[in-house]
């Protein structure tokens, strides 16, 4: 899928508009994905709530397309706007986005529009995930954040998707020994299960259930 500027589809004002604007000095799509703002000791978590809760409703569909249709920070902030507003239109965008695994980062916020909008559907594209990427254990990706979203996904809808990939020795134990060999640390589910659902309680708390 190859990258083109907003500019190029007639939207070159989503980026300043969405993605760069600043808290703290800090633009939005890196306290994002540094996620500061889930704690309670950030000055600026209020603003920044209220202007990410403002823009996920007001941003219409084709300035998400053409953030997704461009690099990483622009891919990883609409997939927080898509799962903070539960736009179900956009879960195969996100999707093949998600699989394709084309640039970093943004895989997070795909796993977290996926756990938000909380179908049968949505777990089975986060099993696919991991059963084309936990194998490479070479490979740091998205990994943890699918299984987190996959975990919560299970506990919702009353299902065991992670089951077999969570096994003693299984395909997840496999993949954290082969990425701890490249010097990453070691992910245990509950961590990832804890970080899934600090991201949608948060979401839950600031818009409608």
């Amino acid at each position: 899928m190859p990258s083109q500027h907003p500019e190029e589809v007639g939207y070159g004002h989503v980026v300043e508009s969405y993605v760069t604007r600043t808290y703290g000095g800090l633009p939005r799509y890196l306290v994002l994905n540094g996620g500061r703002f889930l704690g309670p000791r950030w000055w600026h978590t209020t603003r920044f709530t209220r202007h990410l809760i403002a823009d996920a409703a007001a941003i219409n569909d084709e300035e998400l397309e053409a953030l997704l249709g461009y690099e990483w920070r622009s891919r990883l902030t609409a997939g927080w706007l898509i799962g903070v507003d539960r736009r179900e239109q956009f879960r195969a965008r996100i999707g093949d986005l998600l699989l394709a695994s084309e640039v970093c980062y943004s895989g997070g916020a795909y796993c977290f529009a996926l756990a938000r909008f909380g179908t049968h559907v949505d777990a089975e594209i986060l099993t696919a995930y991991l059963d084309r990427y936990l194998p490479c254990t070479d490979l740091h990706y998205d990994q943890p954040a699918a299984l987190g979203a996959l975990l919560r996904l299970d506990a919702l809808l009353g299902t065991r998707h992670a089951d077999r990939f969570t096994d003693p020795d299984g395909l997840w134990d496999e993949w954290v020994t082969g990425v701890g060999r490249l010097g990453y640390p070691s992910y245990t589910p509950a961590e990832q299960r804890r970080w899934t659902d600090l991201q949608c309680e948060f979401a839950n708390g600031w818009t409608r259930p």
